[in-house]
């Protein structure tokens, strides 16, 4: 039996005038399969998951019906929903509502009605299944993004369930701790037979061992079949989705590869060596970095900072000099103190050692109107911070009245058609997008992002890569914070590594990326044994049609 039949499924938001976020949508879910949902920001793939769960289903117009094993949705208790459909959100604060590390594993028991006896095995099962026992006391409030959505993950699986519904679920977490996070989620269905929905634009660790990939676009399912097919035909088709590929795939296709497609980093490295076991040239040209930045857009001096008088310091000795008018770049694991110091920089957060200069004044000689408004912007981590008003035109125009100023930035940031709808309405990627032509209608010189990909798709990347080159022509500085290592090595001028409360090196993309291990591109690790210092996958394209030549 199906765990899920969808059947003609359509759905409408109040505030859409009658357009679909669904359109008559068909698909089967069997026991135990692992399936990876894919398509752009906006394609409906966040409102279809919440379909799958009464309660969380958005208010709106459905048509058309889910079936859970056999029975319509609305007709399963909420109970059974509850212990049998496991749901994991994209913000991780979002969904824990305890104080204590323990006390959120027991959370669902509880709510359940479990006994003690029970619960008390089920929380140590999942403490240890899941490596959290050393933080099984801790409180919630301290721990980082990723241990917190590890922590969501554990308390879901503590109630048995059949299903588990994840959703964008390493948008907020470094490269290392994404890889830890989703190998947990395959280890969960490969062990425990449990079923497996998961959206993700990062798919380079889903999307070789799912069993099925389905890709929506508009709200419609364009192309469900296996991951080696579903390249195959998105190539094929010319579809602005192969972006999103893993990069063995978009390596393949793009050197004109021949026989079986990779899918995952080893079998693109096997490839490589068979087909170019002994190249001509096996390097790009190497980059150069200045030793001094003359008239630095920032500079950072010896940056203390703690939250607290009697806690651990956050930042320790911070120090950097970013070029005007580049691309700066910080990576880094959660929690080093890589937001913070954007905090520091905005005054948000006060350093009680160290020296902020932005374009040469130091910043406690700026007034607040002064620095805000077309010195300095920043866009931070959660985007619905930014939003007070009903609909995304109000939220602009609290920024200027000037009309065309907002088209234009609207139609830059792709918002057009998003300017009426409630800035909650929206899904990750087009909130951030909102946010973004907000800052950005500050005209700021300076302008810091804090995880501008983070739920956005690989399409609106490039987007998004196009925007910040066309700011830096204009002598915008851009300094952002990311955990998306394949979008810094693509686009950054200057990349540093953040790690226990500090900057411990910078270099240029090729050279940062070419020479770690495991802080790296897939690119890079699929390639570096046949050529040397190639960090994305336009890299190593380049590199084999060089070789063919």
């Amino acid at each position: 039996m199906a765990h899920f039949q969808i059947q003609d499924l359509s759905f409408s938001y109040p505030t859409a005038k009658g357009k679909e976020s669904l359109h008559h949508v068909n698909i089967t879910i069997q026991k135990g399969e692992y399936v990876v949902l894919c398509g752009k920001s906006g394609s409906g793939k966040t409102t279809l998951l919440r379909q799958l769960k009464s309660v969380l289903a958005p208010h709106g117009k459905r048509s058309g019906e889910i079936l859970f094993n056999g029975t319509p949705i609305e007709k399963v208790s909420q109970r059974d929903q509850s212990s049998k459909i496991g749901y994991v959100m994209q913000n991780p604060d979002d969904q824990i509502v305890t104080d204590k590390v323990w006390h959120e594993l027991a959370f669902g028991l509880e709510s359940l009605g479990c006994d003690q006896k029970t619960m008390r095995a089920r929380v140590s099962e999942m403490a240890c299944y899941f490596g959290i026992a050393d933080w099984f006391h801790k409180d919630v409030a301290t721990l980082s993004g990723g241990q917190k959505q590890l922590l969501n993950l554990a308390s879901i699986m503590a109630m048995q369930p059949e299903v588990l519904i994840l959703d964008e679920p390493t948008s907020q977490l470094d490269p290392i701790a994404a890889s830890d996070f989703l190998n947990t989620v395959r280890k969960i269905n490969i062990e425990l037979g449990t079923t497996v929905i998961i959206t993700e634009h990062r798919l380079e660790d889903i999307f070789p061992y799912a069993d099925r990939a389905i890709v929506m676009d508009a709200g419609r399912v364009i192309a469900d079949d296996t991951p080696r097919n579903i390249g195959k035909l998105l190539y094929a088709q010319k579809n602005d989705m192969f972006a999103a590929m893993p990069t063995p795939v978009r390596v393949f296709y793009g050197a004109e590869g021949a026989g079986n497609c990779p899918l995952t980093v080893r079998e693109g490295r096997n490839w490589l060596s068979n087909a170019y076991s002994d190249p001509k040239v096996k390097a790009l040209p190497a980059e150069v970095l200045e030793d001094e930045v003359a008239n630095p857009a920032l500079s950072l001096k010896e940056l203390w900072f703690r939250y607290e008088k009697d806690s651990p310091d956050v930042l320790r000795g911070v120090s950097a000099e970013v070029p005007n008018g580049s691309l700066y770049a910080i990576v880094g694991g959660n929690g080093a103190g890589k937001s913070t110091t954007l905090k520091a920089i905005c005054g948000i957060c006060k350093p009680y050692r160290g020296k902020v200069k932005v374009f040469g004044k130091p910043i406690e000689k700026y007034k607040s109107a002064e620095l805000f408004c077309g010195c300095l912007a920043m866009l931070p981590q959660d985007p619905k911070s930014l939003f007070v008003k009903k609909t995304v035109r109000e939220d602009l125009a609290e920024m200027t009245k000037d009309e065309k100023k907002i088209a234009e930035i609207a139609a830059i940031c792709e918002i057009e058609g998003l300017l009426d709808s409630h800035p909650y309405d929206l899904s990750g990627g087009e909130q951030q997008r909102s946010a973004l032509a907000k800052v950005l209608l500050t005209e700021p010189k300076l302008l810091l992002l804090d995880e501008p990909t983070k739920g956005i798709d690989s399409f609106f990347k490039e987007k998004l890569a196009a925007i910040l080159c066309k700011l830096k022509e204009q002598g915008i500085t851009v300094v952002m914070v990311s955990h998306d290592v394949e979008f810094c090595a693509k686009y950054a001028d200057m990349v540093s590594m953040f790690f226990d409360g500090q900057i411990l090196t910078t270099d240029t993309p090729r050279r940062f990326f070419g020479n770690n291990s495991f802080y790296t591109t897939a690119a890079n690790r699929m390639s570096r044994h046949v050529f040397s210092m190639a960090v994305t996958a336009e890299d190593v394209i380049e590199l084999c049609g060089r070789n063919r030549e």
